[in-house]
Parts: C-alpha cells; sequence; structure tokens
C-alpha cells in the first residue's frame, strides 16, 4: 500500500508512526532529529505553513521543507515530553508518516491516479466538443436537446473521476480553514457543469460541459509533469540511500558472528566484511589485505591496496578478500549519510524556481474568488438577473484558468526534449532547461567524463628501443588479468608472447608473475616488481626479469571524443571552464595542460560540494558535468548538471540530462537548446499575460459565454503550444555519435 497524498493514515499505521518516533528518541547527544513525509503538499503556500506549525512546538530548533521530495526535517532539543510532530501535521491539514517507512511503499498510486483522470478527462473532453460542434453549427432544437443530455451524461462521470485530484485537495485545504489554486478550479469545475445541467434540464440553448471537461484535461496535464519531476527528484536520494547496507556482521569477543540491523551498529564493534560486500559504516581494518573500489569517494575505478590501519568510508566496495573492521561511526554518521543529506540540501535549494512560480499561483487563487465576486455582484447591483450575473461570473472564473500560464514552460520543455532526444541528450528535469539557460560556469569531473576510463599506455623516449620485446612480453602475462592496467597492455600489442596460464600468478595487490624456464617475470607495481631499483612516481606498472627491469608502463585515460572542441566553443560563448576531480595530482595535471583548463586534483565529494558552494557565493551558476559515485552530491547541488549514459547509477539519477554518445559536443549542443527554449518561454509569459490582460475585462463585461470563455481559454493554450513547436522545427547541429 503506498501513501496517498489525500488519505488520512489509518490508526494502526498512526500506532506504528507514533512507536517508531519513540524508538528514534533513545539516540545519544542533546537533540534529536526526525524525517516526515508529508505527500499532501503542493506549493510554497503548504510549505510555510508546514514549517510555520512545527517551528512554533516548543524546544523545536529547525523545520526545513523539501518541496521536491515532500519530506520536513525537523531537529529538536531534547525534552521529557517530545514535540507532537505528526499531531501537530494532522491538525493543519497534513497527514504525515515517517519517512524511512514511506520509503518501504514502492507503488506510487498517486501517479496511477493522476495518469488515470489524465485518460478519463482526454476521453470525455474529445467526445462532448465533437458533439458540441453539431450544436454551434445549427443542430435543431431537438437534436440540441439531445446532444446536451448525452453530453452531461459523458460529462458526470468524467469530472467526479477526473476532477477528484482538485475536489480533494480544496476540500483539505477548506476544511483546515486555508485555501489553495484548487479551490477556485474546483469552484469553476463545479459551478460549469451545475450550470450546463441547469440550462439541459430546462431546454436552454447554451450548455457547457465541453468547458468543465476541458478545464480539467488541461489542468492535469500540468499537474503530471509536475509529479514526474517531483518523483526524479526523490529517486536521487534513494538512489545513495539503497548504497548502504541494511545490515552488518558483527563479531563478539568470543569470535561469534551475528547480523545485526545497520542502526544498531555503534562505534568500537568489530565487523566482518566479506569480498564483494560494501563497507555497511565508516571503519578502519584491523586485520585482512585486499583491494577496493573507492569510485564512490575518489571516481577513480581502479582497485586500491588496502590493509590493517586504512579507514574505509562507508560504500566502498571489498573486492578480492574479507576483512575484519573497527567501527568508527555509527549509520547516521556515516559517508553515505553525509551524502544523501548533501544532495537533499542541494535539492531542497535548487527549488528556488518552483518557489517563486508557488508563490505567483498562491496569489491566484484569492484574485480569481475576488474577481468573480466583484463580477457577480456588480452585475446584480446594474440590475441584472441572477442567471446573467451568474455566467458571467463563471466565464470569469473560467477564463482565469492558467492553463496557458501552466503550459508556457512545460511545452517547451517537452518540445526541447524531444529536440535533444534526437540528439542523444535525455532530460529528467524540465526546470533545467530553465537553469541551464542561466550559466556562466561549466565545472567537468575528469575520469569518465573529460576521459572515458579506460587507460592507454603513453611510452617514454627512452623506453622506445625495448618497447616491441617487452610489450610482447607484458602483453602475454597482461592476457591472463581483467585489471584495467592489462587490459590496456594486452590491447597495445598485437603479437603477444604466448605463456600459459599454468605459468602465471596474480599477487592480489601487487601483479601478476610468470615462471619460464626458471626466469621470473613480474609484472605490476614497481615497488614489487623491481624492489631494488628506483623509478619515477609517474610509472605505474613495471616489467622485470629477476628484478631487472626490462621496461616501465606510464598510464593516462583515452580523452573523450570532442572534448577539446566542446571546451573551446564553452570558452567562446564567454563561460568559465575548470576541472575538479578526485585522481591524484600529476594525472589532473596532464589532463589540464592538454586542454588548457584550471583545476583541482584530490577533490573528496565534500570538497566538490564546497567548491560548488564558493562559485555560488561568488555570485556565479554552474553547470556540473561529472559521471562517478563520488560526483553525486556535486551533480545534485550544482545550478544544472549532466553526465554520460557510461555514469554510475546514483550519478545518472542525481543529473539533470544524460547525454547518451560518447562525444561530449553534448555539452554545448544542450546549452544552445536551452537558449531557445528560454527565448520561447519568455514569449509565451508574454502572449499568456497579454492574453489575460485582454479577455478579462472582456469576460468582466458580459461579452463572453462559459463557452466562448472556454474556447478563448483553449486558443492561448494552442496559441502557446504552437510557438513551442517552432523550437522542434529550427535547424539544427547534430550531437556527434562517438
Amino acid at each position: 500500500m503506498a501513501f496517498s497524498p489525500d488519505r488520512a493514515p489509518s490508526s494502526a499505521e498512526r500506532a506504528r508512526d507514533l512507536a517508531f518516533f519513540s524508538n528514534r528518541m533513545a539516540g545519544d547527544g542533546p537533540t534529536r532529529r526526525a524525517e516526515l513525509m508529508v505527500p499532501s503538499m503542493q506549493c510554497g503556500a503548504c510549505m510555510r505553513r508546514v514549517e510555520t506549525a512545527l517551528s512554533a512546538l516548543p524546544g523545536v530548533r529547525q523545520a526545513r521543507v523539501n518541496l521536491s521530495t515532500k519530506r520536513v526535517i525537523v531537529e529538536w532539543t531534547e525534552t521529557d515530553h517530545p514535540p507532537a510532530l505528526i499531531e501537530t501535521l494532522d491538525r493543519i491539514g497534513f497527514p504525515a508518516h515517517a519517512a524511512e517507512l514511506a520509503e518501504k511503499e514502492e507503488h506510487d498510486t498517486e501517479f496511477s491516479t493522476l495518469l488515470r483522470a489524465l485518460a478519463v478527462a482526454a476521453f470525455a473532453s474529445s467526445n462532448i466538443m465533437l458533439l458540441s460542434f453539431a450544436v454551434w453549427f445549427g443542430a435543431d432544437p431537438q437534436t440540441r436537446q439531445y446532444f446536451h443530455a448525452l453530453s452531461g451524461l459523458i460529462a458526470l462521470p468524467a469530472v467526479l473521476y477526473a476532477g477528484q485530484v482538485f475536489y480533494r485537495s480544496a476540500w483539505t485545504a477548506l476544511r483546515h480553514g486555508r485555501t489553495n489554486m484548487d479551490v477556485p478550479i474546483s469552484i469553476g469545475v463545479t459551478l460549469t457543469f451545475g450550470l450546463s445541467l441547469w440550462e439541459t434540464m430546462r431546454h436552454g440553448p447554451h450548455a457547457y460541459f465541453d468547458a468543465a471537461v476541458s478545464l480539467l484535461f488541461f489542468l492535469l496535464i500540468g499537474r503530471t509533469l509536475d509529479h514526474m519531476m517531483r518523483a526524479r527528484a526523490r529517486s536521487a536520494v534513494a538512489g545513495i540511500a539503497r548504497l548502504a547496507s541494511p545490515c552488518a556482521t558483527v563479531v563478539a569477543p568470543d569470535g561469534t558472528r551475528r547480523t545485526v540491523p545497520l542502526a544498531e551498529v555503534m562505534p568500537g564493534m568489530v565487523l566482518a566484511v566479506t569480498a564483494g560486500q560494501r563497507v555497511p559504516v565508516d571503519a578502519r581494518i584491523i586485520d585482512g589485505r585486499s583491494e577496493a573500489d573507492f569510485s564512490l569517494v575518489s571516481g577513480e575505478s581502479a582497485p586500491v591496496v588496502i590493509s590493517t590501519g586504512h579507514e574505509l568510508q562507508a560504500g566502498v566496495l571489498n573486492l578480492a578478500a574479507p576483512l575484519t573492521m573497527q567501527a568508527i561511526r555509527p549509520s547516521s554518521q556515516s559517508f553515505l549519510a553525509e551524502m544523501t543529506r548533501m544532495m537533499e540540501a542541494a535539492e531542497s535549494g535548487r527549488g528556488l524556481y518552483r518557489r517563486i512560480a508557488d508563490r505567483a499561483a498562491a496569489l491566484y487563487a484569492p484574485v480569481v474568488h475576488a474577481a468573480a465576486a466583484l463580477t457577480l455582484f456588480g452585475w446584480l447591483a446594474i440590475g441584472s438577473d441572477l442567471h446573467q450575473a451568474l455566467t458571467t461570473a463563471i466565464a470569469v472564473l473560467i477564463i482565469t484558468c492558467p492553463c496557458a500560464l501552466g503550459l508556457a514552460v512545460p511545452m517547451v520543455q517537452v518540445v526541447a526534449a524531444g529536440r535533444l532526444f534526437r540528439n542523444g541528450i535525455l532530460i529528467k528535469d524540465g526546470s533545467c532547461l530553465e537553469r541551464l539557460c542561466d550559466i556562466d560556469t561549466v565545472v567537468f569531473d575528469k575520469t569518465g567524463t573529460l576521459t572515458v576510463g579506460v587507460p592507454e599506455i603513453v611510452w617514454p623516449e627512452a623506453e622506445k628501443p625495448d618497447e616491441e620485446s617487452a610489450l610482447a612480453v607484458a602483453a602475454g602475462m597482461a592476457s591472463h588479468s581483467s585489471h584495467p592496467y592489462s587490459r590496456a597492455i594486452a590491447a597495445a600489442c598485437s603479437q603477444p608472447v604466448a605463456i600459459g596460464a599454468e605459468a602465471v600468478t596474480e599477487k592480489a595487490g601487487y601483479g601478476l608473475e610468470a615462471r619460464i624456464d626458471g626466469t621470473v617475470f613480474r609484472l605490476g607495481r614497481p615497488g614489487w616488481a623491481a624492489p631494488s631499483h628506483a623509478v619515477a612516481a609517474e610509472v605505474s606498472v613495471i616489467l622485470s626479469r629477476n628484478g631487472e627491469p626490462l621496461a616501465r608502463f606510464r598510464f593516462r585515460d583515452r580523452l573523450r571524443e570532442g572534448a577539446a572542441d566542446a571546451i573551446r566553443d564553452l570558452k567562446a560563448r564567454g563561460l568559465a571552464v575548470e576541472m575538479l576531480s578526485g585522481d591524484r595530482a600529476s594525472a589532473v595535471a596532464d589532463l589540464a595542460g592538454r586542454l588548457g583548463l584550471a583545476y583541482r586534483a584530490e577533490a573528496t565529494p565534500a570538497d566538490k560540494v564546497g567548491r560548488l558552494e564558493k562559485l555560488k557565493r561568488q555570485g556565479r551558476t554552474v553547470l556540473m558535468v561529472g559521471d562517478g559515485l563520488n560526483d553525486a552530491a556535486a551533480l545534485a547541488s550544482a545550478h544544472v548538471s549532466i553526465a554520460p549514459a557510461s555514469a554510475s547509477d546514483v550519478g545518472r539519477t542525481a543529473a539533470d540530462l544524460i547525454f547518451l554518445h560518447e562525444s561530449l559536443a553534448a555539452i554545448p549542443l544542450a546549452h544552445h537548446i536551452a537558449l531557445s527554449s528560454g527565448r520561447l518561454i519568455r514569449q509565451n509569459f508574454v502572449l499568456s499575460l497579454a492574453y489575460n490582460a485582454l479577455a478579462v475585462p472582456v469576460a468582466v463585461a458580459g461579452f463572453l459565454t462559459p463557452l466562448l470563455a472556454a474556447i478563448a481559454m483553449s486558443s492561448s493554450s494552442l496559441v502557446v503550444v504552437l510557438n513551442a513547436l517552432r523550437l522542434a522545427a529550427a535547424p539544427q547541429k547534430e550531437a556527434s555519435r562517438g
């Protein structure tokens, strides 16, 4: 069962939540922190009401709402009587649940409800419009009455079913003494249907069933798009959370092992981590030697040798051998938990444009109510009958419906998304196009972004005389290993020396050893392959014979196709471009020199987020381009972000755009399309505002019936749609297919 935003929780669910919070309060420290899911929050007014109500409770230090994920994080000072969080939200009309419990619900019933309502409204509006055309073109009174009755039969279930999205929200708001955007919508639809039913019963010439159902159809399009964007925001944080192990293996002093929930792991506990398992909490190795994948931390997928004394962050993948570790932080303070909090904070921060729109929408309800009421009483005051006054007031309600304004942005986003898709670029959040227009700085990750994450051999001049023979032996040994360096060596030689698998042994964390006719060949770490010989720091692998070096191998990542051209294009547009990488300084400096970039090396995920925050404080708007797990928080924190299809699952989820082809030409192309989209959006806003400025006075003056008001409203929406379609017809430069 999923939590519906309009369904009050049952008593059993309420008892479960209260028990959950009682358990949460058993932690250490003077403050407590809880996360609540509040599904019924829809706009900025809801957000402010929730934050105000919770902040007013005794002991509450802070209540922060994330409107994208519909969560509220509450921190309070420890007291004997904890604040009544859930009860307070219930009282103001926002049923809440524990966020951790809500995350377990997988089926999104709200989205299914929106899709079904949209389908019903589309079917009903199209059929009623066909009947209305017959009436408009001169049907005789008997046929007209029949068509009106048939339209009413189609409209009744459509209004009741498709309109429930707005009716429930409006009723919840009114029942708790507040209003929202759904209140005037519900009133307009209800009055339009009621007046149409009255006209049909008294055999009147006009009925407005088509207006009522068409209103629902256009409004449901916007509501569905909005829900999809919010779902994307929630999945980014959930992707990080899924990396955490649900439990950990604790080793008791007597050697016995037991599996416990992650929340029960405390600092000082001894943990067992097998090969292929992620480290459950931040911990220090106390026994064992292995290799680990630190791509979550540094973005580098090459295995790193780890042994006693190394500290590992939660989420790091143990690759080779079992380890015994000691927890140094609880799960709530682990590296993964911190990344999740950074992403949630970034999602809250990026909601500025949405909040501005919500504040504008919050003004819509009282303005529309006032305009319709003044119209009604104004016509009555000048001696008009109730029918005429009511018809005119309904026309005002309909014609002021912000359908054109609501479609101004999403229609351009849909058309832009299609154009981007044809060029191998996927857009996940429509609002990112607005943000992409504003960028003045582009920050690139290195491995997997500017490079493809595949090492290639760099041969120094001094090594070339021995290249052929040494490379053939090295390639023969490397063919027996799947290590990235081994694959690069094997790929660099077309005719390797044939070496039997029985002669080659792989030493975890060191390299390969082959014994051939009494000769020992080693291919691997310099200190192991040739321990008595000093080598330059940039040499990663040595091939030795009986301890004597035969060849030294230096590697660098292969540059992604189109990287140099893309950077030149971005700089030509006046954008600042820099590189931010977790890789070692020498590798980053080498690539930065080749591309002419400013850079920072050995940056942790927190360093990357800190750099982006510093740029924000300087007034910069940043596009982040990254791919790794370690880039996820930075991708979420940036003004807008893009990742390649080869990125990690979490990286792809956190990014706003994904480019499918290898070439980085997708970056300047996406920026170009975003700028074109921004121009069209501004034009659509002007068209929408001009429509209201012209149409509202005409409706107030009584020159429009509800049907004509619906036609005018639909016409304004059509104009906005046609203007958006200009983007699809515009000439475009195809991205490289790489």
